[in-house]
């Protein structure tokens, strides 16, 4: 099995770094023979194409492949179009992996394909969330590390023909997120098996809470909100819709568990501050996510109203 890890990039030079140290470190096992890594820097501008070719010696199994900035989804769907493998493995650039993980990938997709006598499958890895930069992988398994969702390239395999008659990625998704579970919809739609493999361990790095990520934090609700209704008007179902929590009942319940807007960023900047000083910016995290999830739905709200999109009461 040849497989091609494709990752696009944005200005994350630090844990890129870290990121394709771990993939050189990769093991071959009965099932994965070779593998490359095509990173498409997505029109960074801290030096990190200049950095990679520099490095080339060190990467060995990177190609860089450059655009102007157009969003994860057209990275993608460029790094898929320069892969070489039959099977695409899918990380963001701040994931770092343990050795054993392509290997895990390739065994589990290999068990599948022989005994279902198909490759309508893709493998999901297990990611742990973690703040911690010269560590990652130090990180233990969390409760709030476990995810629902069908396809979250954060960490998945799949047979590259199956994935090219899906369709690959929606490139209308260009703000952030619903890229990945819109295209998990359609291969949904094509009976392709989720296969979970959690032996393929991948540390998500990201940094501590700071009180000065709080703009930009209210800045991405408002695009999920934006990309979430895109992702709806082409799947127009009650499965979206709670994805996306275009619901009255999320829309009751992000009220009712912020106090009708009583409890917010600014209301509860002192207890975030307190939290972050005391070493607990995971749970102030937590907190916080009461106000964005209220603020994310009443955007998607705004954003369906002025499209003319109503919504069911469930």
């Amino acid at each position: 099995m040849f497989v091609s890890v494709v990752i696009p990039t944005y200005n994350r030079r630090p844990i890129l770094e870290k990121c394709l140290d771990a993939l050189e470190q990769q093991q071959l096992n009965g099932a994965l023979d070779r593998y490359e890594v095509v990173v498409v820097d997505d029109g960074s501008t801290d030096g990190t194409p200049e950095w990679l070719r520099r490095e080339q010696a060190r990467f060995s199994h990177v190609r860089l492949i450059q655009q102007e900035h157009g969003g994860p989804a057209a990275g993608r769907n460029r790094g898929v179009s320069h892969a070489r493998g039959n099977v695409i493995v899918f990380i963001d650039s701040d994931l770092v992996v343990t050795a054993s993980f392509l290997a895990c990938h390739a065994k589990a997709l290999q068990r599948y394909w022989t005994s279902s006598g198909n490759r309508l499958a893709f493998t999901y890895g297990a990611v742990v969330n973690t703040a911690n930069f010269d560590n990652p992988t130090e990180e233990r398994h969390k409760l709030r590390d476990l995810s629902w969702a069908y396809f979250a390239t954060g960490n998945v395999a799949i047979d590259r023909n199956v994935l090219e008659t899906s369709g690959l990625f929606d490139q209308g998704f260009r703000l952030y997120g619903w890229e990945d579970l819109e295209l998990g919809e359609r291969l949904r739609r094509m009976n392709v098996k989720l296969i979970q493999c959690p032996e393929a361990v991948g540390y998500h790095w990201h940094p501590a809470l700071s009180l000065e990520q709080i703009p930009r934090l209210i800045e991405v609700e408002g695009e999920r909100a934006r990309m979430g209704l895109v992702f709806y008007r082409k799947h127009p179902t009650r499965r979206v819709r709670f994805i996306i929590q275009y619901t009255w009942l999320h829309r009751i319940l992000w009220e009712l568990l912020t106090l009708g807007g009583l409890l917010n960023e600014r209301t509860l900047r002192p207890l975030l501050r307190w939290l972050i000083r005391r070493g607990y910016p995971g749970t102030a995290m937590e907190l916080l996510r009461l106000p964005l999830n209220r603020i994310g739905v009443r955007a998607l709200f705004r954003e369906a109203s002025a499209a003319g999109v109503p919504c069911p009461l469930l």
